[in-house]
């Protein structure tokens, strides 16, 4: 049985990629004010913002439920535009042993390529792929979008 996983999808954005890549590398706190029905909160538990193993907490609503993610910034390549998140508390490990969320933002002519992965190990064959949360990200991503495009 197993229960190891991988989930990915990507969403082409508008906005310049290292603009959408700041805002979750050194500017999460800000998310919230862009997208409020989705983010409520992001706050800082431990370190700086933008700073490998700083822990970040998120309060978050998918389909008018609310969640809780605490997680560790557990690699950042400023090349390649990408950060690595590990799940360390909250919702999401009620069902899952381990969770990593993998954000990567890659320039493609005018245009923006935002690529989600998850990588998991869920607790039983019961749990269901977290393909909500994946579409979660990618309207959270075109939120972002549309509020970088227009500052």
């Amino acid at each position: 049985m197993v229960l190891a996983g991988k989930v990915q999808a990507e969403t082409l954005i508008r906005a310049p990629a290292d603009k959408f890549h700041e805002m979750f590398w050194k500017r999460p706190h800000h998310i919230s004010n862009v997208s409020p029905q989705n983010i409520q909160k992001c706050h800082l538990h431990e370190g700086d913002w933008g700073s490998l193993g700083s822990v970040i907490v998120w309060n978050y609503a998918i389909d008018g439920n609310s969640f809780v993610a605490k997680q560790i910034v557990e690699a950042i390549d400023e090349k390649n535009k990408s950060i690595t998140f590990k799940v360390i508390e909250g919702d999401i490990l009620k069902e899952h042993k381990s969770f990593k969320i993998l954000l990567q933002v890659i320039p493609k002519g005018d245009f923006t390529l935002v690529h989600w992965t998850f990588e998991y190990e869920k607790l039983n064959k019961d749990i269901p792929a977290p393909l909500k949360e994946l579409g979660f990200l990618i309207h959270l991503s075109e939120h972002i979008d549309d509020h970088l495009v227009q500052a």
